[in-house]
């Protein structure tokens, strides 16, 4: 019977189910050896940051009828499997549960929140939820995650995570029907600061103009004047970490985008005072 259907079920959702096993046994064997728990949170944060070979690619874009489709995946062509394995636990919450089950014990380990932001992170904001201490957890452990895996991309002038970036902006920040699924005080402001940080880097300025319009308010004594202020604030500290210099470079010859956008605070000419 079990064979049966198996063979019924589409290649690309076999396929998936899988490397979904796969990911479940290494995140068990995780659990219960606490001398290799980090290696293997890494290994496993390394496979699912592979771009997929042709091979898989060839089934998880096949031509069935709930194969996931090639215009919806990759930038640059760049096709990771954490791109799609996040749009599979969308279309199929309960294949992803105890994966998060086994994450969520593991919270505290390095690599954990990485591992949850390329996994979860459109299941967090497409599958319904109404915990708002659980979306809270799960949010924060997102907005660390992808600030851990930007960084590695940062350190390496390269930009494999683009794509998640790119999902958290236009999807997430720029359409308030997701964005409102978190809590504003805390999760929304983490998650603005945090692409604040790194809009410049994935190239995406021109999207400046509606992610401030977007932007909410926040009315936090540390966070005074408007989108334009706060994000002239994070850049400021952004450009005081780089270390790396085409990325110094990078971010420096875009910061001419931000004239012509007026800050309530007059924040967009210290940062070029400090950098000119």
């Amino acid at each position: 019977m079990q064979q049966q259907e198996a063979s019924s079920r589409p290649r690309s959702s076999a396929y998936l189910n899988a490397l979904t096993q796969e990911i479940e046994k290494k995140l068990q064997r995780a659990l219960a050896s606490s001398s290799q728990r980090r290696n293997l949170l890494q290994q496993l944060f390394a496979d699912i940051a592979l771009e997929v070979d042709d091979r898989a690619k060839d089934i998880i874009l096949s031509r069935e009828e709930d194969a996931i489709s090639p215009a919806e995946y990759g930038i640059n062509g760049r096709l990771c499997f954490y791109d799609v394995l996040a749009d599979y636990y969308v279309q199929e919450p309960e294949s992803g549960k105890p994966i998060l089950d086994l994450i969520v014990q593991l919270w505290s380990q390095s690599f954990a929140s990485q591992n949850f932001a390329l996994l979860f992170h459109k299941w967090l904001f497409e599958v319904q939820l109404d915990n708002a201490d659980v979306l809270l957890r799960y949010s924060s452990a997102l907005v660390q995650g992808a600030t851990n895996v930007f960084w590695i991309d940062i350190q390496s002038n390269t930009r494999r995570f683009q794509s998640l970036f790119q999902y958290l902006l236009e999807e997430v920040a720029l359409e308030p029907t997701r964005l409102n699924k978190i809590p504003v005080q805390q999760a929304q402001r983490d998650l603005y600061l945090l692409l604040s940080r790194f809009i410049f880097f994935y190239n995406s300025v021109e999207k400046l103009e509606s992610f401030f319009k977007q932007c909410p308010a926040f009315p936090n004594a540390f966070l005074i004047g408007g989108p334009a202020d706060i994000l002239v604030i994070e850049l400021a500290d952004q450009l005081q970490k780089l270390k790396v210099e085409p990325v110094l470079l990078h971010y420096l010859s875009q910061i001419k985008v931000l004239q012509g956008h007026g800050t309530e605070n007059g924040h967009k000419y210290e940062v070029e005072d400090q950098f000119v």
